[in-house]
């Protein structure tokens, strides 16, 4: 993941956590994000109109199709993303980002930096990434 003119935060002393200053900075992040996204999106769309090309060689055909497959495998999940983007940006104007959905405490915003959609914290999400790698064998 890349943002554009980013810069992180710089809390202030005796700042308070998830205050209108930090929605606000992340919010702008997941707004750039989701616009990047977008912009994938329809450089796809019109990518694959200009390309799309009926080869009478059937290895050529194939390659193309292969590289359309991947493209539309790679924008279905970035669908999925833009989605979850958009629950957060949601949350944010909930009030109820920056906190862990399991144990209630603060993501952190160096953690929400790296990791603008997390919605638990780092000690929960380890601990169900073990869970499920032990459910998983």
């Amino acid at each position: 993941m890349e943002f554009k003119n980013f810069e992180p935060y710089k809390p202030k002393r005796g700042e308070k956590y998830m205050n209108e200053h930090q929605l606000a900075h992340f919010k702008g992040i997941l707004l750039n994000w989701k616009s990047d996204l977008m912009q994938e999106v329809d450089r796809t769309v019109t990518h694959m109109k200009d390309e799309a090309a009926n080869f009478p060689d059937p290895a050529d055909r194939a390659t193309q199709e292969e590289e359309f497959s991947l493209e539309l495998r790679t924008r279905d999940r970035e669908r999925k993303l833009i989605k979850k983007i958009d629950s957060t940006i949601e949350l944010i104007d909930q009030n109820d980002y920056g906190y862990c959905e399991a144990c209630g405490v603060e993501i952190g915003i160096q953690r929400l930096e790296a990791r603008p959609t997390a919605t638990q914290c780092i000690d929960c999400k380890t601990l169900a990434e073990i869970k499920e790698k032990q459910e998983m064998g």
